[in-house]
């Protein structure tokens, strides 16, 4: 199969060597990545129910789940929700094939709870959540497509990915990832994470935002060292590991004086104030990178089948992850996957492979490894559903 796949080298400055660099991740926690995970959680658990009832995967998107914030009034030592956060399950799915019906809001909300549970720990989804399912049905005439060995795009759109991180971007995924190992031991850490890194030169300032449980903590004595603590651990755990210099900050808008710190009842600032929405938090890669090329497809929630918004964007991720890891003399690698509405998944309308490499690099060999690679991945896009549709991919 001839494939329309460019492979080209470009001159530009590598992020490492660029004076300004400004990173970002929402945590687990952040409203918008909650409404990420509720949306790829209830495809994933759609797309079990519907391969187990009919043999496929059906028709489906929930990738439009809103979040509303509630009120409370958070305090040390306990605290309570004063109003439960609303959470909006919407989107479209298949509830008919043949004689069989699929009971799609049983499911939906039955995961949400499931996922909720399992990602804030101090939140009763009982009492301090309001789960709202309105999805609706799935378009007829796009069920068939699902029955293709490979199906053809829903739409004519484009994924990115690049590789490798660098390494402002690397102590800004690390930070996250490693409050919520933390938290098992200071359990006044809230799911509720975010983490901006800012470098200038070879100095790297991380503003780290940590939405702190009022139940583990006895006073604002407390909150204070505690936040200490936490610093000192990012600082020793994670910025050790770095070349450049790592300044760390944290709850920045603190008034220790006014007694106004970042105190929470439930760990996550959608308990008061800070509503979310699919797509609006991390890429696909768990990163926002503004020096970097991102595209604006929400991926969490998007059926694994035929989403190209979706499946590029992992694709186009894991083609430039393999060519870093496996050609010599590559810098850095940037993907960019176009398709065509209707034509194979497998076959883009153009996959563009963008590569800087060492001096002295002998390109034509880049070029044919790159594109052997990149053939490799689309033989096997299969692979990509596959991982998704199993919950084995993260998308946010």
């Amino acid at each position: 199969m001839t494939r329309n796949i460019k492979v080209e080298q470009i001159s530009q400055q590598p992020i490492e060597e660029q004076m300004i660099e400004l990173v970002e991740r929402k945590g687990i926690g952040h409203p918008d990545s909650i409404a990420d995970g509720l949306a790829e959680s209830i495809s994933c658990a759609l797309c079990h129910e519907y391969t187990k009832r009919v043999g496929t995967v059906l028709h489906h998107n929930t990738d439009e789940t809103q979040l509303v914030a509630g009120r409370s009034r958070p305090a040390f030592k306990g605290g309570e929700i004063i109003q439960p956060m609303y959470i909006l399950l919407s989107g479209r799915a298949t509830r008919f094939f043949g004689d069989e019906e699929i009971p799609v809001d049983v499911i939906a909300r039955r995961t949400a709870r499931e996922y909720l549970k399992d990602v804030l720990c101090n939140i009763d989804v009982s009492d301090h959540v309001i789960l709202d399912c309105k999805i609706g049905t799935g378009s007829s005439d796009l069920q068939d497509v699902f029955k293709r060995k490979v199906p053809g795009a829903n739409d004519t759109s484009f994924g990115v990915g690049y590789a490798p991180f660098s390494e402002t971007e690397t102590v800004v995924y690390n930070t996250e990832r490693f409050l919520m190992e933390l938290k098992r031991r200071i359990p006044a850490i809230g799911e509720d994470v975010k983490v901006m890194a800012m470098r200038s030169g070879d100095s790297i300032n991380l503003t780290v935002a940590c939405a702190m449980v009022g139940k583990h903590l006895d006073d604002l004595n407390d909150y204070m060292e505690t936040k200490q603590e936490i610093v000192r651990e990012i600082e020793e755990n994670v910025c050790s590991c770095a070349k450049r210099e790592v300044k760390v900050q944290m709850n920045v808008a603190d008034d220790p004086e006014s007694g106004s710190v970042y105190l929470t009842v439930s760990g996550t600032s959608a308990e008061m104030g800070d509503d979310g929405s699919v797509g609006r938090g991390n890429r696909a890669n768990g990163l926002i990178t503004l020096n970097r090329p991102m595209s604006m497809e929400a991926t969490s929630g998007k059926n694994p089948i035929r989403h190209v918004g979706k499946i590029y964007n992992l694709l186009s991720t894991q083609i430039a992850n393999k060519i870093v890891a496996e050609v010599d003399d590559v810098d850095e690698v940037y993907v960019r996957i176009l398709s065509q509405i209707g034509k194979p998944i497998d076959e883009p309308h153009m996959l563009s492979i963008q590569t800087t490499v060492k001096d002295g690099a002998n390109f034509a060999h880049v070029q044919s490894e790159a594109e052997e690679i990149a053939n490799q991945w689309l033989d096997d896009i299969l692979v990509i559903q596959d991982k998704l549709m199993k919950g084995e991919l993260k998308t946010f």
